[in-house]
């Protein structure tokens, strides 16, 4: 490869994971998400926060790599074009990203642990890790939606990027949840959801972006 073609690919490469990482980073919002995680722990140590964190990105980000790798595979599976997947994922996405715009919130009730019995957050520690935090409000179906989305269409480097890109954005996520409450006091309630309202913009045009290439691959593959 010459420098020029280097130069190109490697611009290409940098574009194409910024992209990625922009993507997963509006739809998980760990800024937004860091109150609710805030409120699931309510009665929890700094220790079981740490864990309860820990927990839930791993199993998000194993998720997300699954669907990653076996994208291809479940799409034979089912008999799902990739058109059609854009299209859907992209209604999905511009659906989620429209919510956030109007400053809506998925209400999440789990249970808490009583501060007079701390063993009952150890119990519910797993439980709280799983669902609700990494499914579905770190992992739901726009997170797998988009990731599914970014691997299929590029190949193997696509491939890669996304996964790399989604373990960069748990790490800064699990920085946000730990150090989590500064974060609120810092940028209070109007903060957050002049956050929320940029990240929902953000999705909202990921979202019809995803159904214009859906729409376009839907077309060439009736000619």
């Amino acid at each position: 490869m010459n420098p020029a073609g280097a130069r190109h690919f490697m611009t290409e490469l940098t574009g194409q994971a910024l992209s990625v990482f922009m993507g997963f980073f509006a739809i998980m919002n760990p800024i937004a998400n860091t109150p609710i995680f805030l409120s699931l722990t309510a009665y929890d140590p700094p220790d079981i926060r740490r864990r309860v964190s820990a927990k839930a990105l791993l199993f998000t980000f194993t998720l997300t790599v699954i669907f990653c790798l076996l994208g291809k595979f479940i799409f034979n599976l089912f008999g799902i074009t990739l058109p059609s997947f854009q299209i859907t994922g992209g209604i999905l996405v511009f659906m989620i990203g429209l919510q956030m715009l109007h400053g809506q919130q998925s209400k999440v009730h789990s249970p808490v642990a009583s501060p007079d019995n701390p063993q009952d957050a150890i119990a519910g520690e797993l439980g709280v890790a799983i669902t609700p935090l990494a499914i579905p409000i770190l992992g739901g179906p726009g997170t797998i939606a988009t990731a599914m989305n970014f691997s299929t269409t590029a190949g193997v480097p696509g491939m890669i990027i996304t996964i790399a890109a989604f373990a960069v954005l748990c790490v800064i996520t699990y920085i946000f949840f730990i150090s989590g409450q500064r974060l609120v006091t810092k940028l209070g309630d109007n903060g957050l959801s002049v956050i929320t309202r940029l990240m929902g913009l953000i999705l909202a045009v990921i979202g019809t972006q995803m159904v214009i290439t859906g729409i376009g691959g839907a077309i060439r593959l009736t000619h």
